[in-house]
């Protein structure tokens, strides 16, 4: 019953009210921004090579966005991808890019204001939508919402589904055993990422700083392998893309199970834009203007969906299998890999799955110390931290256990309650950023390094970081 109840609250939210708030805020984000998703790319590169000033505690830009893309490019780029394709079609893939698209300028505005709100601590800058909903909106009990939220999707939704979708991708090896290889699996996982965790948040700076670019650029080279080997299958996947993403008929006639739905849903659980997460990472980098930060962040979007999902997309689309439901997760990927490379495919998946879910979970966790310290209203104690890091290493255990269709629920439905709040927030502070985003461009032109000031922007709030 419970498991009804939640699949049905995710089809709400993912058949009518998220779609409307992601594709619309989108669009007004990228209009209002007028494209600087495009237009300020460039600028994105060069803002990751900022370099911070010396001291404990300081975020590099570039640090910051690989916590926040660690947290992004996970399990979902591998199993979510081959999740959407196989229940929703090729056409999937084309709302995947979408909401990536559009999502870009979404990122952009949140993460600029997690910039222009943080605070100052004495290990650094901090922040993310509660420190701005509470803020601008003088509205704490709304930032505890979203706070709550924030620790049930990071904590444990995408955590317990992380280590369900990395033992999933044991299942095909002789050894796999249903009744007790999970457990295993799961118990095994849970005491690594555990022993990290205890190292503090600046080992997870440094662990994720070195593994994701490596994991990511291996990724990519393979699947480029694989769709060449494949080639002559390229035109008539793109066909099929463009082909089944605008069969309005199909669509409507089954919307929950559509293209559209699973495009949005799959698309917005790996790039995450507009979900308020990536934010809390932002606000910890020590950059001289917020909109650097922020153009940043599209990058992070960008890398995550328009190159990690597409190329799991057209790695397994090439492969010539044709994607059913019993393929649906890590089978689909695995076949397509075997299909190219033999025995060593389903392995190089195994180990990428390892990798991808190891990053997830540190992320995430990052994310989740992020708001523990704003509930409580002061950094925890060493023993709270310790009882807390041993808890969430137990819920890695327990999802490697559980059911993958009550997961992906639970992930979906705790994510849509942090996007419920953290879109129309964005929207109405929105202003705010794209003053910062005009005096940013001002000073470029004016062939300036640009360095932000409150009093630039004309903000009504009281911040205690910038001037």
């Amino acid at each position: 019953m419970i498991s009804n109840i939640i699949s049905m609250i995710s089809n709400f939210m993912y058949g009518k009210l998220l779609i409307i708030l992601l594709l619309l805020g989108g669009i007004y984000f990228t209009f209002r921004t007028r494209f600087v998703q495009f237009r300020l790319i460039g600028r994105a590169v060069a803002s990751t090579m900022e370099k911070p000033e010396e001291g404990e505690g300081k975020v590099s830009s570039f640090q910051a966005l690989m916590v926040s893309t660690a947290s992004r490019v996970g399990t979902g780029n591998i199993v979510g991808v081959s999740t959407a394709i196989c229940l929703g079609g090729f056409g999937s893939v084309f709302w995947m890019w979408v909401i990536a698209i559009i999502g870009g300028a979404s990122a952009f505005i949140e993460s600029t204001l997690a910039q222009i709100y943080k605070k100052r601590g004495s290990a650094g800058s901090y922040g993310g939508p509660a420190y701005y909903i509470e803020a601008a909106l003088h509205s704490r009990p709304l930032a505890l919402v979203f706070s709550v939220f924030l620790i049930l999707t990071y904590g444990f939704g995408f955590n317990m589904l992380a280590s369900y979708n990395l033992q999933s991708t044991f299942s095909s090896y002789s050894f796999y055993v249903p009744e007790k290889s999970p457990w295993v699996i799961g118990l095994i996982l849970a005491v690594i990422v555990g022993y990290c965790l205890l190292g503090g948040g600046q080992r997870i700076l440094k662990v994720t700083s070195v593994m994701v670019p490596v994991m990511g650029v291996l990724y990519v080279l393979v699947s480029l392998v694989v769709i060449v080997l494949n080639i002559g299958y390229l035109p008539t996947v793109f066909q099929r893309i463009f082909r089944e993403a605008f069969n309005f008929k199909a669509i409507f006639s089954g919307f929950s199970g559509s293209c559209v739905m699973y495009g949005i849903k799959r698309g917005l659980f790996s790039n995450e834009a507009g979900v308020g997460s990536a934010p809390n990472a932002s606000a910890s980098a020590d950059v001289n203007h917020p909109v650097a930060q922020g153009l940043v962040q599209v990058l992070s979007v960008f890398i995550d969906t328009l190159l990690l999902c597409t190329a799991t997309a057209f790695m397994c689309m090439c492969s010539g299998i044709e994607p059913t439901e019993a393929l649906s997760g890590a089978p689909y990927v695995q076949a397509a890999l075997q299909q190219a490379f033999g025995t060593i495919g389903p392995l190089f998946i195994t180990v990428s799955m390892i990798l991808f879910a190891f990053t997830t979970l540190l992320g995430n966790l990052y994310y989740v110390d992020n708001v523990l310290n704003y509930i409580l209203g002061h950094v925890p104690s060493k023993q709270f931290m310790i009882i807390y890091r041993i808890i969430a290493s137990v819920v890695i255990f327990i999802g490697a256990g559980l059911n993958a269709g009550l997961l992906w629920d639970i992930a979906d439905v705790t994510m849509g309650g942090m996007t419920i709040i953290n879109m129309p927030v964005i929207i109405v502070l929105s202003k705010y950023a794209l003053r910062a985003l005009k005096d940013y461009e001002r000073q470029v032109e004016s062939g300036r390094n640009p360095v932000f000031h409150v009093r630039d922007i004309e903000l009504p709030h009281k911040v205690d970081y910038w001037d």
